[in-house]
């Protein structure tokens, strides 16, 4: 009886600990490798899935240089989690002929802030190119998703409306939502913003002539933002700035949001308008 007690207890256990695991913590144990790029020259593998590195959310890549002589550069040209963009600013140089083991690292605190949830869906651009000559062309540009808990639990970001958003800009194309403030963050005062792309085509959000408080101040923002996908992206005017300015409390910004096609410069602009903020 006492044997049958214990057998019941230890599956409940093992019930509880399975539920309170997460997504990543099963995709984890159950990740089947992906190959990323396969051909005569390179190759990235995309081994297993470490979701509570200390670096972050951890992808274990395995590249390889199968170049007799030409020194490869592989490097992650975007990233997205869910369809919002994270870019693990990725890239290592691997020798001729040799293999590399590296860690392809996702810090999420800012989706996780944002209620983008668990990775069900990332997505990498994969650039591989000579390491020593930029011009040439890349041997790869290949585009990968991985789905740590498998491609039927796929969960596309969908932003929900706050009543602190103050909305710049929203048409059919794009949309450009102000999220929030921070005056003490680590590079000035910050602008919190969320970006999402509705058109097929790549899309640059661009703040220029600035203002603060009637001050020029330039806080030197551009985002290019993949077709389909969104991002939380943060608007920054240096302290140095502010403090050249006599400016100790922000009551007004003023600069004009420009959005156009990336790729196209002659076309017309999706939006371009003179906004004033009061913080």
């Amino acid at each position: 009886m006492k044997k049958l007690i214990s057998m019941c207890l230890c599956l409940a256990m093992m019930l509880t600990l399975t539920a309170g695991m997460g997504v990543s913590a099963l995709a984890a144990d159950d990740f089947q490798e992906v190959t990323a790029v396969d051909n005569e020259v390179c190759a990235v593998t995309i081994k297993s899935i470490d979701p509570d590195d200390m670096w972050g959310y951890t992808l274990k890549v395995l590249l390889e240089n199968r170049s007799a002589e030409t020194s490869y550069m592989f490097a992650v040209e975007s990233a997205f989690i869910n369809g919002v963009e994270c870019d693990p600013f990725f890239a290592r140089e691997v020798a001729p002929g040799k293999k590399s083991n590296e860690d392809v690292s996702f810090k999420l605190d800012t989706l996780e802030e944002n209620g983008v949830g668990e990775p069900t869906d990332i997505e990498i651009v994969f650039r591989v190119h000579d390491a020593d000559d930029w011009t040439a062309e890349d041997v790869a540009h290949e585009t990968v998703h991985i789905y740590p808990a498998g491609e039927d639990k796929v969960q596309t970001f969908q932003r929900q409306e706050q009543d602190t958003d103050t909305v710049l800009a929203d048409n059919d194309d794009i949309s450009v939502i102000v999220t929030g403030y921070d005056p003490d963050s680590l590079w000035g005062y910050t602008m919190k913003v969320f970006l999402a792309n509705k058109t097929d085509r790549s899309m640059m959000f661009g703040v220029n002539d600035a203002s603060v408080n009637g001050f020029m101040l330039d806080p030197f923002y551009a985002h290019k933002l993949a077709p389909g996908k969104c991002c939380f992206g943060e608007v920054n005017w240096s302290n140095s700035g502010l403090e050249e300015n006599s400016i100790e409390t922000v009551e007004e910004l003023a600069f004009t949001l420009r959005v156009h096609d990336a790729d196209d410069w002659t076309a017309e602009d999706i939006f371009n308008e003179v906004l004033t903020l009061n913080p």
